[in-house]
Formats: C-alpha cells, structure tokens, sequence
C-alpha cells in the first residue's frame, strides 16, 4: 500500500509544472504500403491512437517480410485503454492460455495463428519474442527512454512485468537501442510459475546510398508445468493454492525455451537520396543491391523428476527422470536486386529477384533399444530459394504488390508461397478511410517436428504430406470514426495438427474457416462504448474448433481535469469491460511436448470475464489500477480458457510508465 500511495504522489506532484512542458504531436511521417504481415498491427494503432506523443522523435518502423522496405510503426505510448497492458493483447486481440500469464499460449483468431514450419517450437511464445520476423528500429533527435512496470497479487503469487527501452542516434545517418522484456509471475495454484526474459538490441544506419539494420535477440522462456487441477469441484472448496494438481512439487516439471538470432541487412542503391526526417528514399539510382544474412538459434528441454506419477501413460526412456532435449538452428543467406523507377512520392514501379540458401540442422534424443541406451539424433537439411517481387504505386493512396519464394532445390524442394496486397485510401472530411484486399497461396512441408519426434513419453515418425492453403483477406480502416473491418477466409488442404492423443494428425480432405472482426469505438460526449467482436465458422470442429463469437466490450467515461492554478491537466478513465466467448471444444495443452492438442471432449465458454479499470495521466507519465476477474465466485467456477486451467480469481492489479526524451 505504501507503494501504491507513493506511485500516486509522483502523478500529482507534476501539476505544479508549466503546461508549456506538456507533450506536442509528433511529426508526421510518409505513408507507405504496408503488407498483409503488419495489417493487423496497423489497425491496432489506428483504433487506440497515442494520447502522449513524443516531441523529438522522429519515426519508429519495422521491416517488410522480404526485408527490403520500411513499414513506419506508430510508438507504443499510447494512454486509452492502457490497462490493456499486455503485450499478447497487440499481437492478437485474443488468445486462450492456461490460467497465468506468461505461460504458452494459442490466438482464438484461426488468421493470428502462426503456421511457418521454421516456428514449430515456439509456436505458442511468438507474442513475447523478439524475432528476425519483428525487428524495431527508431530515429529519434534525442535519447529516448520509455519504462513500463506492472504488478497483481501478494507475494506469494505475484505477477510483475516489466519493460524498458532505450533508444538514441550517434548522428543523422546512425542509432543503436534496445528493448528489455520481463514476464515473472508466480500464479495463484500450485508450480504455476512462468519467467520470462526478453531482449532485443537493434541499430541502423540510414545514408544516402548505403542502408543497414543489425538485431540481436535473447529469448529466455521458462513455464512450470503442473498439468492442470485434478478437478473443477476442487475450486469452490479450496483456496487457489491448495487446490490439487496433476504435477506437483514432487515432479517439478517445467518447459525452458531458449531462443538465439542475429540479423544484418544490407542494401546499397547507387545514386539514391535518402530524406533522414520521413525515412524515405528517392530512387534516383534505380537499383538497389541487398543481402540479408539470418541466424537462428532454439533449443526446448523438458525436465520431470517424477515421470511415473500416472500423468503419461509411457516412458520410453527413463523411469526416474524425464529430460528431454530439442534444438534447431537456421542459417540463411539472401543476395537479391530490386528496380524501381519513379518518384515514391507520385508514381514508382519497380521489380526485384534474388536467392536464398538455407541451412538447417536439427538435433534431439530419442528412445534407444532399450530404456537405458537413448540415442542422439543429429540431422542436416539445405535448400536454395528463388525470390522475387513487383510492385506498383501511385501516390500514396493507391499501390499493389506480389511476392513469391519458390525452394526449387534440396529440402523442402517443390514447396512456394505467393503473397500479394492491393490498397486504396480514401480522403474524407474525417481523414483517411483505406481499403486493404490480401491474398496468398502457400505449399509446403509441415515441419521436420511434425514428422519425427523423441522424448521419455512421446515418440513418432509421422508420414504428413504438403500442406496447402488459399488464404484471402479484405479491411476497411476508418480510424476518424474509430472503426474497422476485417474478414479473412482460407481453403487448407492437408491440414497438419496434433491430435486428440496428442500426437501429430492430418486432415487429408479440404477445410475451410471464415473469420469476421468488427471494431467500433462509440462516442457520445465523454462517454466510450469500445467494442470488438469476432465471428469465425470451420467447416470441421472435429479437426478444428473455433468459438462462434467472442468479445470484449469496454464502457469508461472519458475525462481531462485542467487546473488553472498551476495551467496543469489530468486526463483520466475510469469503466469497466467485459470479455467473454461462446461454446467451443477448445484446445487442450501437453506440457511434455509443450504443444497445443485438439480435443474434443472439454467445451469452455459462456462464461464472462469482469474488470474495472483506471486510468490517469499526467504529462509523460501513465498509470493504471484494475480489479482484474472481479466477478470470479460470484457467476460460478467455469472459468477457464484451457481445459482444466482456470484462471486467475480477483486481484488487485496496478501499472506505471515512464517516458523520458531528454
């Protein structure tokens, strides 16, 4: 509590400064085409724009799949709905995991779910990494600092995240930064504890001819692992602690996931002209030379100091203990060269072709002769890659693009993926309304995990045919009415799973799954009603099962005290939302492979999730303070997202952020 009243006393000591030290807008920066693989990031920003925005900062973006553009990025300082904290909750507006935060998870959006073959170990941790796929680069005229620190729960079941990331020029041309990402919690039963320990250091040098961006990532990912409670009845008669669970502190098992990269990419564009404020190059010189040089590193273990508690029904190779090992690395390196000509500004046109070699190994113990005698798997795999892309853009309100990767060589030979977007933005008189249409053709073969496996209670060799899937997308984005849309249908042959047992499974005839999202932020006088809703239907709930519909919906009065003594202001929120999802055999969890299984005999749903928030700000500063699940007890015990891991019961939740560019 004495924290607590001091966190307040910091938020009320800065109403005696000048307003003349309040945040100003931050300057604009170019619009380009963004790809279908940040759409969903791109609505996210438009629906909750940033409240503070950063005075000298100049521009905050990403890199495209294919690593040769920009996609600008808004800055994370956002103070609507900051209780929103999590940072799942950007990645996918909703995702099912079991009971306590940090732990692996799966989006309930079928469309936010990773598939890419390489991502098979983790798979369910991608919302918390740091990976070649999301790099972060800033370009700022000051340091730029930004804190953020949350907490819930007594100490024995405390739940704290926290971030911090700096970043700063050297020069014009030339910055460095880094992002520091921690996840501890210890959660409410028993050997729930997920720690989490994320880190990225990033730099890019922007010149006239001569660009580069270098990332370094650190993913430490640990879950405890206990198996879920034993049983639902347990809940009503227990406290959270001393409700009985399936592996316990005689197993003491847990999952560790350990993630490595390092990234260089390079371009040089002969005659180019690069404008240092909006990031945006002029193609004076038509071509631009790249390599793009990956390294990537995982390794997931599984240890269980009591394998015969009854929890697997094998042990294949040691009965006192169970520790498994896995590990996966990638090594590729792409040479390519793009066209263009045209101004990025009026009309450009241009093409680009290039070729990737990849290398793989995979390493693993699997069950020997005997229970005494495992053996080591070490196996190496290449493939080579053709690559290419077109595209087409006049002025900044209509363009178009296609990609496409052809392995034509070596493992994985045969396989492809065709991407391709078109976007038109309309000016209106409450500013852009921007129309997005995706599309994509994929083939290719499941991962080297689906297909052979070894561990103390899981082994196989699985036979699994190319996959192949037509996904096609279309949005609309009206950030002046706080709205969107977005609808995605995909056609999935082949469709590669783990099974009712746990085990990998093939659905060899054609699936279908349609996918509606609608977000709407009502607005009368201070009063918000934000609402988000998605619609989803598979056409085989027994290979894949999906919750009809799911929301959340938050109602919060909206409010900004300005005090004339001191010319200062407090801006504040203060509501409550709801989320909550129908009926659904939902997906069950195995914590020796750390996978996420079908199962079709444990529906969860219909049950709402209650929490009733605060928001303040005060310059530079947030704060939040929320009664998260307040309603648990009071609706019954049928809250869970997983079968048999409920979630947390009420606690009192509470957050700060900093941020500092001086």
């Amino acid at each position: 509590m004495r924290l607590l009243l001091a966190h307040i006393a910091l938020l009320v000591l800065p109403f005696t400064l000048s307003a003349s030290d309040a945040d100003t807008t931050i300057k604009k920066v170019a619009r380009k085409p963004i790809p279908a693989r940040h759409s969903m990031e791109k609505v996210a920003s438009q629906q909750a724009p940033a409240d503070t925005t950063l005075k000298k900062v100049t521009r905050q973006w990403t890199l495209t799949a294919d690593y040769t553009g920009e996609v600008p990025l808004p800055l994370d300082t956002a103070f609507s709905m900051f209780q929103r904290y999590r940072i799942t909750d950007r990645y996918s507006d909703f995702s099912a995991y079991p009971g306590n935060y940090g732990l692996p998870l799966y989006q309930i959006n079928f469309f936010d779910r990773e598939w890419q073959p390489d991502k098979y170990l983790y798979y369910n941790y991608v919302p918390f990494m740091y990976t070649p796929a999301n790099p972060r680069f800033i370009n700022t005229q000051v340091p730029f600092t930004e804190m953020v620190w949350t907490t819930a729960g007594s100490r024995p079941e405390a739940e704290q995240t926290f971030r911090i990331r700096h970043s700063q020029n050297i020069n014009r041309k030339l910055n460095f930064g880094f992002i520091y990402d921690i996840v501890y919690s210890l959660g409410q039963y028993d050997y729930q504890k997920s720690a989490n320990k994320n880190f990225l250091l990033h730099s890019s040098y922007n010149g006239d001819n001569y660009t580069a961006y270098f990332t370094a990532g650190i993913n430490n990912l640990l879950s405890y692992e206990n198996g879920g409670v034993v049983s639902a009845e347990f809940l009503d008669d227990y406290s959270t602690a001393d409700v009985p669970v399936n592996l316990n502190d005689v197993n003491k098992a847990q999952g560790n996931l350990k993630n490595r990269h390092l990234m260089l990419v390079q371009r040089y564009s002969p005659g180019g002209k690069r404008d240092t404020v909006t990031g945006e190059l002029d193609r004076s010189g038509p071509v631009t030379f790249s390599h793009i040089g990956i390294y990537e590193w995982n390794r997931r273990s599984y240890l269980d100091n009591y394998p015969q508690a009854e929890f697997y029904d094998t042990i294949l190779i040691n009965r006192l203990a169970s520790s498994d090992s896995l590990s996966q690395s990638l090594f590729s390196n792409t040479f390519r060269v793009d066209l263009a000509a045209g101004s990025a500004g009026k009309f450009s046109f241009g093409a680009g072709a290039g070729i990737r070699s990849e290398l793989r190994h995979y390493g693993q113990v699997v069950p020997g002769d005997t229970l005494t005698r495992p053996d080591t798997v070490s196996k190496n795999q290449s493939s080579l890659i053709l690559t290419g892309k077109i595209f087409n853009n006049i002025g900044k309100q209509f363009g178009w693009w296609a990609s496409g990767d052809l392995w034509f060589q070596g493992y994985r030979a045969g396989d492809f993926i065709i991407n391709g977007r078109i976007f038109k933005e309309f000016s209106t008189g409450r500013g852009p309304l921007t129309w997005d249409a995706t599309g994509a053709v994929t083939r290719y073969t499941p991962s080297f995990w689906y297909t052979s496996w070894g561990s103390n209670n899981f082994a196989w060799q699985f036979d699994a045919g190319r996959e192949f899937r037509l996904t096609v997308g279309s949005s609309l984005t009206y950030p002046g009415r706080h709205a969107s849309v977005r609808f995605n249908y995909a056609v999935v042959d082949n469709f590669t799973y783990m099974g009712p047992d746990a085990l990998p499974a093939q659905h060899t005839g054609g699936l279908s799954v349609a996918a509606l999202t609608l977000k709407k932020d009502f607005v009368v006088w201070k009063l918000h009603w934000d609402n988000t809703l998605l619609l989803q239907k598979s056409t085989n709930n027994e290979v894949l099962s999906l919750p009809f519909a799911t929301g959340r919906s938050a109602l919060f009065l909206d409010h900004v005290f300005r005090f004339k003594a001191t010319n200062g202001e407090l801006a504040m929120q203060v509501g409550g939302e709801v989320f909550m999802h129908t009926l659904y055999n939902s997906m069950g969890y195995m914590p020796s492979t750390g996978r996420y299984f079908s199962k079709n005999d444990a529906q969860t749903g219909n049950y709402p999730f209650v929490n009733v928030f605060l928001n303040l700000k005060v310059k530079r500063t947030r704060f939040f303070i929320m009664f998260d699940h307040i309603n648990s007890g009071l609706m019954g015990y049928d809250y869970y997202l997983i079968p048999g891991y409920p979630l947390n019961v009420r606690m009192l939740r509470y957050g700060v952020a900093w941020t500092f560019y001086d």
